[in-house]
């Protein structure tokens, strides 16, 4: 199947971030089924899943009351000519949770929303430059964006023109690059966190670089949405952007993506403003009325269950223990554990004898062999406490391992190659 798969697919398949340059060589190459924090590859063999569809399942795989509802909607059909009473349903739900939503626009994929909230942040500014941050790692599948990556084959040079780059946490970054583009930025996008804290002021900061030069402020919330708060991250660092694009988590894996944001900006994509039109989002399957009743029974579990907060416990006591783990076996110079609780993450740094990638991926390697598979950490509502004991477990004995070829390299440990980046000029 592996086989077949590369002959049919590129790359083998439909994301990068799922390739076989991302895993070690003993990953399982396909996923059969998932339930809870559990997965299943082809040949039957089950671990405890802590990458959790690239981080968009935060209940759990299979949830129940999500498949339910999502089966439920099928039975009624999916895709009508005319718009469902779900769309409304769920956009008002939106607007009553999240603080910068005041209209909602839904499609399938996070792409297809970030770069809408681009197109509108340039009609209504009639300006041409991006802001991106350079420190958070994906925007958009779009040349937009991808014109700013190593890996900008085919998108042209004009258009790689037009986005720029600043540092988080580097108010000072941000202030250079309004200059050099001085009265034609029309966007700032970021994450208003990913796993380094925002420093104090700084995303207000950020909003009022925005302000004062008459550009839109937008949170790319993809992975911060319901994750880190509820309400999203805006409502837990109290900054509210211009636009927010929210996806993975909102439908618990099932294909839901949203752009939301203030009115006079978002209604420039209706059919109700005089001006020139915008050409927002048209998507057939955008209302797809079974992902839709996902995304509302998911949403209503996350409030319901406290998910945020159960996800941080999870969270929490991984991260501490590995940061323990690490402690005690004298491997935190080149290990480190980052982020909040609720998204934790494990850093590796390269030694005289070891790069760091080489160690991240002897890691992986050693987990899958205890039946972990931890490309990256996503703690769900679904993870146990066996889950998080069985896990530490494994990681002790993965760090030591990691520990002996820091010291002598990782030649003889690595069964395979190293993981690379996804944005890399040549394979």
């Amino acid at each position: 199947m592996h086989r077949r798969a590369h002959e049919l697919i590129p790359a083998g398949a439909h994301t990068y971030s799922k390739g076989d340059d991302q895993f070690p060589e003993n990953a399982p190459a396909f996923i059969a089924r998932g339930k809870g924090s559990h997965v299943w590859d082809t040949d039957g063999n089950e671990f405890i899943d802590w990458g959790m569809g690239l981080r968009s399942v935060l209940l759990g795989h299979a949830f129940p009351d999500v498949v339910d509802a999502a089966k439920a909607q099928l039975d009624l059909g999916q895709n009508f000519v005319r718009p469902s009473p779900l769309e409304v349903e769920l956009a008002e739900r939106l607007v009553d949770l999240i603080p910068s939503a005041e209209m909602v626009k839904f499609a399938k994929n996070g792409s297809d929303v970030t770069t809408a909230a681009v197109r509108l942040a340039r009609a209504a500014t009639g300006r041409n430059v991006v802001l991106v941050c350079a420190d958070h790692p994906f925007f958009s599948v779009d040349d937009w964006f991808i014109g700013s990556t190593p890996m900008d084959a085919g998108v042209p040079d004009a258009t790689k023109a037009l986005t720029r780059t600043f540092r988080y946490n580097d108010l000072e970054s941000l202030g250079e690059a309004f200059a050099a583009n001085e009265g034609d930025v029309a966007a700032v996008i970021l994450e208003a966190m990913a796993f380094q804290e925002p420093a104090p002021g700084f995303l207000e900061g950020v909003r009022a670089l925005c302000t004062t030069n008459g550009s839109v402020l937008i949170f790319d919330e993809m992975i911060t949405g319901f994750r880190f708060a509820l309400r999203g991250a805006q409502s837990l660092f109290g900054v509210t952007p211009d636009l927010s694009t929210f996806g993975k988590a909102i439908g618990n894996g099932f294909a839901v993506a949203a752009l939301v944001g203030r009115r006079e900006i978002m209604e420039l994509g209706g059919l109700r403003q005089p001006g020139d039109r915008v050409f927002l989002l048209s998507t057939t399957h955008g209302g797809e009325t079974h992902a839709l009743a996902a995304a509302l029974a998911s949403v209503g579990a996350y409030e319901r269950l406290g998910v945020a907060e159960a996800v941080a416990s999870v969270g929490g006591a991984l991260q501490e223990g590995l940061t323990s783990i690490a402690d005690d076996l004298g491997v935190s110079e080149f290990v480190a554990v980052l982020g909040r609780p609720c998204s934790p993450t494990l850093l590796f740094r390269e030694t005289e004898r070891a790069s760091a990638a080489g160690l991240r991926t002897l890691f992986m390697q050693e987990m899958v062999e205890a039946g972990i598979l931890m490309p990256y950490i996503a703690p769900s509502y679904s993870h146990s406490s066996d889950d998080i004991s069985r896990t530490l477990e494994a990681a002790r004995t993965a760090f030591d391992v990691v520990a002996q070829a820091a010291e002598s390299g990782t030649n003889g440990f690595l069964r395979g190659p190293e993981v690379k980046p996804v944005f890399r000029r040549f394979n």
